[in-house]
This record gives structure tokens, C-alpha cells and sequence, in this order.
């Protein structure tokens, strides 16, 4: 019986939250009377659909009402007695002013095992080329290199290659952007459905004709339309090799904003994809349009199983560097990396593009002739002025000579004798006539160069994969390996200048809106994946497996896409037309209404309300929920009848209108969901109302005082002010409002931590920021205002904050008084809108007395961190990086982390100082092909959460490395903030209590240094239904331990990377358990069901389920 009530919970916990957005939208439809109108928006379709669903739905709940009633019973006899919290007494103020909680005090532990924290410490594999060292070294000047503008000239000896002839492989690519100056369809319609076309009866005609293709979004959609014969031609040639299929993401992802979640969520969409329709895995990486390139990506691909990368946008300065010591070739190494387990071949392409005058030799007047697209009469020409010619006869040996002679160059760049010659550009090959233009001319150039042994060549099309096959063969190693005297580099490749001092750093910030959303939408998606995975296999152990609606896994697959479409390098980089960016939103239904935005709970006298409460993080989470009541006489209790204390604050939705916000304490099951019920009730002594005062700055304004939630005011004056909870004191400027001091309760060090903003313009010269590039016009100017701001104070036993009122944003600064994660860091939500500026961008300083000197730490897609150095040598804007999703700066003594919720662009430009450019108005194009500034802006809540740690004596040698990593509490930190609960009302219904109750599925603790990044559905041969498999993806996490840890208000253990799996799942039997290559793709032998998996620090590893 017991299991029945939890299927329904868990069932009914899929539906709400991957149906949340839908009963939003049926809200959002009734609502606004231009939506009724134009039905067209949202299919008819669509609303039966979800009505089937609640149907379902309710009959499944109707079918547990009889096992549940006594339950109902029990609860009204429990909130009868009006039960108080387990201590009996109330919430109240010690003599110090500040706030007692009747708390379920636990006691909790902390047993980090002295082994996990060698990892830190420990000895890194050596790699011969260090990127902190590169750029330590380069002058970063631009002296004009000749015909290669950004290099050097290039000469050889003519009887080099007598021995050992060039192998020349020229790589037919198309570069589809899903997504930039037109929409997803447009593109699709308009060019990359011919394209496809085109492929499959050109690649027909010869043989030796050979193209690649990357992007699975475009190529399932035509995959859709193709008809059966030209799925079977498709099959055919890439059995053949004529066609590869290279990376096979979703897109090819940005690789700065994105989380490594997202990157692995689109990885797998499309491997899943090409598994299931072509049966093909692929080999190599090719990215060749991501503005910069971080180091998570060669270590996903690795774990993907791919052997080999392509990259392509990388400082020029650093490009010519890598040719002048012929290490564009090179392994590229984990930085944390303790041997060579992470190794993986990597190629990067040595000129300033990807087009055909780039990549065919150092010459682009002489390249561009062997664009064949640009014959003369086309629509395209070469900007030298010199046109390519048709291959004749008559012209033949001059063509051949002139183009080996580019080839040969190119080659002296590299160590190995065979030689990479891409030969696309972006949406190439849309029309037949491309084709042949191409593929003739090359093919005659071809055969003439192979028929003439004294040319010592062999040119022949080729794939990505051909390309590096030949190489492994020519040093005679496996594929993969690590060719003799080849270097290994580790680090990243931010931030990116594609000429002068054009630094690609702005769009780490552009539009912060939609970067915002992308992660809100992603915690939602993971939720909805795993309840969804534990709903399903909880149905299968109770035997109701017909009666689950697995129908919606369908929504489960569309989610999955319309996130990972939003990885794409023009997407969540803000750097895509206006309408593409709706298109990119609101193309997709469920998108629109995963809004962040709270439901108003009515409360009635007649009964309670109640709501489901979900906690995404593996670890137990005491922590204040919040939730939007119609009434201050509010009482909540948790499932089993405790009344638990609630803080009452307003919430002003007009001059006139309030709301009231009840915050409440709430301990949450790990993954779990727990029910508390709202009731309206005049007497609850645990219920306090917030003590809230208005600072003024002149006497004449007066407050607004709502008599349920009265406020208070008073002038401002220059004395700082102070607020505090039972871990931290703040302390603020009288004048403005704004934060000055951090005191943690256990330090008896006052730290400052001022709170400044900052305004930077754009260059009055030619050249100006847009979307893509920063070009400042010097350093930022403090951001002022005629008037002073009006600041609220507001105190209470669960919270206390500070909202500072500014013209152009709203800083809100709160601290919980809760013990644990939630109540040691600083929640900092700042409501940006620079909607009235022009050519403006508004920065967030944070001035310190930590004396970091010139180093500072970012993270690499929320995977792993980065040290950092500000250079005086490089332009302001080079010294801008991404903050996906934290960044610090350290000392001796503290350690000072900016967490963040969204991926913005950070610096650190002064001692003790970090910096973060919180939004971007630009009203110009910055030549990079969007042509568009940006103007779109919208009031943007940037989250963010400072955590102050102080660092033990004893670790300060660790600081000169190349790897630097995160405490226990920092991860925790940044998974509450990046995974907040969700709060789910159930809707009115009017038989009493719903079949709810909590759902805790996890048997046993996760160890607190693994964190579970997805249990992920795995579909079966149709793409709409699941199969009886779950992906589990775990990474465990790399630990500094040399920061005081305090009470992390959870039971938090480590085992030196051990995890029983058979052992983690309530009520589930583990049948299944084998080990996958990150992508699924590739599988090892399965093991014992009750086996210990075994993951390394900083591992990330996937296994493949089967649980009932």
C-alpha cells in the first residue's frame, strides 16, 4: 500500500514539474484576452492533451484516496492539538538583539577523510606548455607579419618532402549556426535543408568526394523529412566514409557561459540520436566558430570516448606563437590531472578563420582563388581582388604549383607530414552548383598533383577523421595516443582577440536576461529528469507500470532540446538577432511559462492549503522557503502536524496592492519532496512579523505604512549600520546603503567588503562594443545619482536584509538565520535596468583589504577553477573572463567566493578587488555579422551568494599552482544556489486532503563530495517512450580542505571516492549496473548488482541502470 501512496507522489511530482510550465500557461491563456483571440499561438491540441493528463492524473489520485484517508484523519487530529515546535517554546530575541529559533536542533557531523583532501595538494602530471606560463611570456604585440598579417613568413627547402611526399587532406565542411542573424527554421528552410539535400546526390557521384557534418539539432530535423531512400543513401555514406559525422552534439556549444551540465545534457542528445538512427558513434571533435575554448571540453569528449579535437578561435597571439614552435598540435591535459588519463590529441587551426582564404596556407589573396564558390559572375568575390579560375588545361600546372606552394607553408607550421585544408564556410553548399564548382576544380588540382611524383604530394578529400588517422599512422601509434616529442599543454584559451586589441569579452555578460533563464530552466530540467526516472521505476517495482502516463517523457525529450538548442555558440552568448533570441524563448512553449515567478497561495478559513516542497540537491537541506500568501494570518505545519515558526514580510505589488511573503523553516529530504500545510488562522504565536524600517534621505517622503505589516521610518545618516544572524554580521554604509564589512561570528577580524558600482562607456573612435566585443573608452566611473536612496531595513527570526533603491537597480543583500549552508553565505539579488542609457555598462565592484595581489580564480563551466592573472601589459578588457559560476580571491588568511546563478563576465583589476559587469547597452554592430547592437535589454535580477571562508594556517604554499579548487561548503553553496527548492501549490481541490506525502528516495547517504549531475531516462527505439534504463552521472568534486569548515547543518561524509549504488534507492531493486562512456555510446562489462563504484576527484562518470 505504501508503495501505491508513493508512486502517486512521485508520479504526481513528475507532472508538476514537468507540467508546472503548461498549468501556467493555462493560467497565462485565460488571462490575456489577445492570447484567446490568436488560438493560433497554442494549439487546441495541445490543451486536450494536458486535460487527458489531469484526468489521468486525478484518477490515479482517486484510486489512492481510500488508503489514504486514515492519514487525512490522523493529520486533522494532529493539527487539532495545535502542535508546537518539539521544544514547546516560541521564537525569541536574546539580550543582544539577536533572533533564537526553536530549530530540531540536529546535531550533524562532518567526516572528510584526511585522503580526500590530498587530491588538492597532491603532484600534478607536468605538461610542457602551462597557459599561465604563455602568458606570461608573450609580448601580445601585433607587428604585421607579411601576407600572414598576425605571423611570420613561412619558407622551406624544395627537397623537404623528397623522402616522406605531403599528405594532403582537403575537409568539405558547412558550418550551420542554429540559430544567429535568421531563426532555427529560417535557416533550416532557407539553406540547410538544401544543403542536406544536395549532400546526399552529390556525395553519390564519386567515391573520393568526402564531407563533414557537426550539428545534430539541423540534421535530425531533415533526418524528419528525408524519405526512406535518402535515410538508406545517408547510412550508405557514412558507412562508405565519404560523410562523418564529427563532435555530434545537439550544437556546437558555446564553450565560456555554458554549465558543464548543459554541455553534457546536448552531447548526449545528439549521440543518443545518431545511436538510434544512424548507429554510428563519432571520433572527433570540431569546433570551429566558439569564441575562445575551455579546457572541460577536451575532458567531455575524452570521457565521451572521441580520440582526437579540432579548435579553431584562439588569440592570435598565442596562434602564432604555437606555429613558431610547431605546437598547434598537441595533447591537451587536465590541469588537476595527476598522470595522463585525460590526454586527448588536439589540432588547432593556426590563421585568423575558418573560411577558405584562412585555411588553405598563410597567403588569403592567393586561398581565395581556390574558393571556387567566388568564380566570377557569382555573388561572392575575394575582397584581394584577385578572382579564382576555373581549372583548365591550359592553366592547370600554374594552379597546381601555386596552391602546393600554400600547402607546403601550411605543413612547416606542424610537426607531421600530413597536412589539414578545411574547405567551407558558414551554410556553404546550398546549391548543386557549389558543389560542382568545388568538388571538379579540387578533384582536377587532385589528380594532376598525385600524377606528378615530382611534386611529391598525394591530395585526396578526406574527412576530420581520415585527417587524423593519417597522422597516428605517420608516427605509427594507436589512435590517440600521443605522437613522440609532440607537447602536453594544459589550461584554457580566454579570453579571445581576433585582431588588435578586440577582445571577445563582452558577450561573457551580453543579454544577463536570458543567461539567467538558461540556468533556472536547466535546475528544472534536472529535477523533472530525475523524479522522473525514480516516478518510473517506482511504478515499475509497485507493478502499475500501464497506468504511469510515460507519455510524458515526450515532454521530458522536448525539454532536453530547447535547452540544449540554447547551448548554442550565438545563444546563450546573447550575440543572435533580436527576434532570434523570442524565437530561441518562445518557440518554445514550455520555456515561456518555467518563467521564474512565484504563484499567489489563496487561504481560506474553510481548510488548508497545501504545498509540495522540491529539494533538487542529493544532500539534506535545512534551509527558509518563501512563499506568496493572500493573508498575514498564516499558520504552516509540517505532514506530520508541527507548527513551524514563519517570518512575515510584505510584498508590494502597487502603491496599493500587498501580498504578504511567509518564509518558512523547512528540512528536506535529499532529491526528496516534502508536503507542509498553509492554514488561515488568526492565533499562531510561532508566526512573527519582520520589524521593517525605511531609511529616508530627506524628511519629507513618508513611508507607506499597510497596517497588518507595519513599517517604520526614519532619516538616514551617515553611521554605518549593521544587521546579523547567528553566523555572520554585516555592516552597511549609512549613505549608501550599500554593504561595507563581513564578520563572520568565529573570526575575530572585522573583513571589509565594500560594495561599489561601477559605469564603463564605449570608445568614441571607429570601433565600439557590441555583442560580442568590450572596448571600453578607459577605466569605469562611479556610478552616481542626484538623490540619495531610499534604503529598507528589514529584521526578523528567519531572515534580515537590506534593499538599497537606485534609479538603474534595486541591490538586495539578505542573510538567513538558519544553521548550515543557507545561513553562512550573503544572498545577494541585484534587479538591473538599464533600459534609459546609451552605450552603457554597469558593473558590480566588490573592494576588499585581501591582499590577492594580481591572482584571482574563475571557474570553467561550473566543472573546475581557473587561476587567473591580471596583466598591466594587455588592455583593460583582455583581463575579462567568464564567471559561469563562481570566482575568488584569496589571502593567507581569507578566502572571499562570488557565487553566481548566471553566467557573467569577471575581473579582478585592483588588489582585494573583484568585478562584474552586470549588464551591457550598446547601440551599435561591432562588425563581427550580427549586425545589431544591443537593445533589447530587460529588468534582469542578477543572484548571487558571497561566502567568506577563512582559510587554515598551514596551506599558503598551495597558491603558486595551476590548479586551485573549491571547499566542501563553497560546492554546497553553490548548489542551493543554483538549485533552489521549488515550491509547488497544490491546486484547491474540494475532497479534503490529497493523496501527498514526502517522498525521501535516497536509502543512504551520497557522499557530500559526489554530486549526482543527472539520472537521466535513457529512451528506447521510439524517441517518445522510455526504455527500462537510467543514466546516472556523477562527478565527484575536487575539495580544498584547508578552510574551516563550520556546521554545515547536514550529516556530510566522504569515502575516499566509494559508492555503493544497490544500496543508494529506497524500495528499489538494482538489476542492472554497467558502466558507460559519458555519452552512453560505449559500454563496459556490467557489474555485480551489489558492486562499490569507484571515481577519482574530479571525475566525472556515467553508468547505465536498470531499477524496479
Amino acid at each position: 500500500m505504501k508503495l501505491r501512496k508513493q508512486v502517486t507522489v512521485c508520479g504526481g511530482a513528475i507532472f508538476c514539474v514537468a507540467v508546472f510550465s503548461l498549468y501556467l500557461m493555462l493560467d497565462r491563456v485565460q488571462h490575456d484576452p489577445a492570447r484567446r483571440q490568436s488560438s493560433g499561438n497554442f494549439p487546441r491540441s495541445q490543451i486536450s492533451v494536458l486535460q487527458n493528463r489531469i484526468e489521468q492524473l486525478e484518477q490515479l489520485l482517486e484510486e489512492n484516496h481510500q488508503i489514504i484517508s486514515h492519514i487525512k484523519d490522523s493529520v486533522m487530529e494532529l493539527t487539532d492539538t495545535g502542535a508546537v515546535s518539539p521544544s514547546g517554546h516560541l521564537p525569541f530575541r536574546s539580550a543582544n538583539g539577536s533572533w533564537v529559533l526553536p530549530f530540531d536542533g540536529r546535531p550533524t557531523f562532518l567526516a572528510v577523510k584526511p585522503q580526500d583532501c590530498q587530491f588538492a595538494v597532491g603532484n600534478r602530471g607536468q605538461a610542457d606548455v602551462q597557459m599561465l606560463d604563455v602568458y606570461s611570456l608573450l609580448k601580445f604585440d601585433n607587428p604585421d607579419g607579411g601576407v600572414w598579417k598576425q605571423g611570420f613568413d613561412i619558407t622551406y627547402e624544395p627537397d623537404e618532402w623528397d623522402n616522406e611526399p605531403l599528405q594532403v587532406f582537403v575537409v568539405p565542411h558547412s558550418h550551420n549556426d542554429p540559430g544567429w542573424v535568421k531563426t532555427f527554421d529560417k535557416y533550416f528552410t532557407d539553406q540547410t535543408q538544401h544543403i542536406l539535400n544536395n549532400m546526399v546526390v552529390k556525395l553519390a557521384e564519386d567515391p573520393r568526394r568526402k564531407f563533414i557534418w557537426s550539428e545534430i539539432s539541423f540534421f535530425s530535423k531533415w533526418w524528419e523529412t528525408a524519405d526512406i531512400h535518402k535515410q538508406e543513401a545517408v547510412r550508405k555514406l557514412i558507412l562508405g566514409g565519404q560523410l562523418e559525422i564529427v563532435t555530434g552534439g545537439w550544437v556546437m556549444t558555446d564553450e565560456a557561459n555554458v554549465h558543464y551540465f548543459a554541455m553534457i545534457d546536448q552531447l548526449i542528445e545528439g549521440h543518443q540520436w545518431l545511436e538510434r538512427n544512424l548507429g554510428i558513434t563519432p571520433r572527433s571533435g570540431w569546433a570551429v566558430d566558439p569564441f575562445g575554448h575551455s579546457a572541460t571540453m577536451p575532458y567531455l569528449l575524452k570521457r565521451a570516448n572521441l580520440t582526437s579535437m579540432l579548435i579553431q578561435r584562439v588569440h592570435y597571439s598565442i596562434k602564432k606563437h604555437f606555429a613558431s614552435t610547431r605546437s598547434l598540435e598537441f595533447m591537451w591535459r587536465q590541469a588537476w590531472d595527476t598522470g595522463a588519463n585525460t590526454d586527448i590529441f588536439c589540432h588547432m587551426m593556426p590563421f585568423y578563420s575558418y573560411d577558405v582564404p584562412h585555411t588553405c596556407g598563410p597567403d588569403p589573396k592567393i586561398c581565395c582563388q581556390f574558393d571556387f564558390k567566388r568564380l566570377p559572375g557569382g555573388r561572392i568575390n575575394c575582397p584581394w581582388k584577385v578572382p579564382p579560375k576555373t581549372v583548365v588545361e591550359a592553366n592547370i600546372a600554374e594552379r597546381a604549383h601555386l596552391l602546393l606552394d600554400q600547402y607546403r607553408k601550411k605543413s612547416k607550421l606542424y610537426r607531421s607530414k600530413v597536412l589539414l585544408v578545411p574547405l567551407g564556410d558558414d551554410f556553404r553548399y546550398d546549391k548543386a552548383l557549389e558543389w560542382d564548382q568545388q568538388y571538379i576544380n579540387y578533384q582536377k588540382l587532385f589528380d594532376y598533383m598525385n600524377t606528378h611524383p615530382e611534386m611529391h604530394v598525394q591530395a585526396q578529400f578526406g574527412t576530420l577523421t581520415d585527417y587524423f588517422n593519417a597522422v597516428y599512422k605517420a608516427h605509427s601509434i594507436p589512435q590517440g595516443s600521443r605522437p613522440p616529442e609532440y607537447p602536453v599543454l594544459s589550461g584554457d584559451f580566454f579570453a579571445y582577440a581576433d585582431r588588435e586589441d578586440h577582445y571577445w569579452t563582452g558577450y561573457f555578460t551580453s543579454r544577463p536576461f536570458y543567461k539567467s533563464l538558461d540556468r533556472v530552466i536547466e535546475s528544472h530540467l534536472r529535477g523533472a529528469e530525475i523524479l522522473y526516472s525514480l516516478a518510473v521505476a517506482n511504478a515499475r517495482h509497485a507493478g502499475m507500470e500501464g497506468r504511469y502516463p510515460v507519455s510524458d517523457y515526450a515532454l521530458l525529450v522536448d525539454a532536453r532540446r530547447s535547452v540544449g538548442l540554447f547551448q548554442h555558440h550565438d545563444a546563450i552568448t546573447g550575440t543572435a538577432k533580436e527576434n532570434v533570441v523570442i524565437d530561441y524563448v518562445f518557440g518554445i512553449p514550455w520555456v515561456l511559462y518555467s518563467l521564474p515567478q512565484r504563484t499567489l497561495i489563496e487561504l481560506d478559513p474553510a481548510g488548508p492549503r497545501y504545498v509540495v516542497l522540491f529539494n533538487p540537491v542529493e544532500q539534506e537541506r535545512l534551509c527558509a522557503v518563501t512563499v506568496l500568501v493572500n493573508t498575514v494570518r498564516v499558520r504552516i505545519l509540517t505532514e506530520d502536524g508541527q507548527t513551524v515558526p514563519v517570518q512575515l514580510s510584505a510584498q508590494w505589488s502597487s502603491a496599493s496592492q500587498m501580498s504578504a511573503e511567509a518564509t518558512f523553516m523547512a528540512r528536506l529530504p535529499p532529491l526528496g519532496l516534502a508536503v507542509f500545510h498553509l492554514y488561515d488562522s488568526p492565533d499562531s504565536p510561532m508566526t512573527l512579523r519582520s520589524d521593517t524600517l525605511l531609511r529616508l534621505p530627506g524628511r519629507s517622503v513618508t513611508a507607506r505604512a499597510g497596517d497588518p505589516l507595519p513599517v517604520r521610518s526614519q532619516q538616514a545618516d551617515a553611521q554605518t549600520f549593521y544587521i546579523s544572524s547567528q553566523s555572520l554580521t554585516l555592516g552597511f554604509s549609512g549613505t549608501t546603503g550599500l554593504l561595507e564589512s563581513i564578520k563572520r561570528k568565529d573570526d575575530p577580524r572585522e573583513v571589509k567588503v565594500q560594495m561599489q558600482f561601477m559605469v564603463y562607456g564605449t570608445r568614441p573612435s571607429k570601433d565600439k562594443s557590441g555583442a560580442y566585443l568590450f572596448l571600453p573608452d578607459g577605466k569605469a566611473k562611479p556610478y552616481n545619482q542626484k538623490e540619495p536612496p531610499v534604503v529598507r531595513v528589514v529584521e526578523g527570526p528567519l531572515f534580515s536584509e537590506v534593499v538599497a533603491h537606485y534609479q538603474h537597480f534595486q541591490q538586495t543583500i539578505r542573510i538567513h538565520n538558519v544553521p548550515g549552508v543557507d545561513g553562512l553565505s550573503v544572498e545577494i539579488t541585484t534587479m538591473v535596468d538599464i533600459r534609459d542609457q546609451t552605450n552603457k555598462e554597469l558593473a558590480m565592484r566588490l573592494v576588499t583589504d585581501i591582499q590577492s595581489g594580481d591572482v584571482f580564480y574563475t571557474d570553467l563551466n561550473g566543472f573546475q577553477m581557473q587561476p587567473r592573472r591580471h596583466y598591466l601589459k594587455l588592455p583593460l578588457q583582455a583581463n575579462f573572463y567568464p564567471m559561469p559560476s563562481q570566482a575568488y580571491i584569496q589571502d593567507s588568511h581569507h578566502r572571499l567566493t562570488l557565487h553566481t546563478a548566471q553566467s557573467l563576465g569577471v575581473s579582478s583589476l585592483e588588489s582585494g578587488q573583484l568585478e562584474v559587469i552586470m549588464d551591457r547597452r550598446l547601440m551599435q554592430d561591432d562588425n563581427r555579422g550580427l549586425g545589431q547592437g544591443l537593445k533589447d535589454n530587460k529588468k534582469t535580477a542578477n543572484r548571487f551568494r558571497l561566502l567568506l571562508e577563512r582559510r587554515s594556517t598551514g596551506n599558503k604554499m598551495t597558491d603558486s599552482g595551476t590548479t586551485s579548487f573549491p571547499s566542501i561548503l563553497s560546492h554546497m553553496t553553490d548548489a542551493v544556489l543554483n538549485h533552489e527548492v521549488l515550491a509547488l501549490p497544490v491546486l484547491p481541490k474540494r475532497r479534503g486532503i490529497p493523496p501527498l506525502q514526502t517522498f525521501a528516495p535516497l536509502k543512504s547517504l551520497l557522499p557530500c563530495d559526489f554530486h549526482l549531475l543527472n539520472m537521466r531516462s535513457i529512451q528506447s527505439q521510439d524517441p517518445h517512450s522510455p526504455s527500462p534504463y537510467t543514466a546516472l552521472i556523477l562527478h565527484r568534486l575536487g575539495l580544498d580542505c584547508g578552510l574551516e569548515v563550520q556546521n554545515l547543518g547536514f550529516n556530510c561524509t566522504t569515502t575516499q571516492g566509494q559508492l555503493n549504488v544497490s544500496g543508494l534507492f529506497k524500495n528499489l531493486d538494482l538489476q542492472l549496473l554497467q558502466p558507460m562512456s559519458l555519452t552512453l555510446m560505449h559500454s563496459s562489462t556490467p557489474l555485480a548488482n551489489d558492486s562499490t563504484i569507484s571515481l577519482d576527484p574530479m571525475e566525472i562518470s556515467a553508468f547505465k541502470l536498470k531499477l524496479r
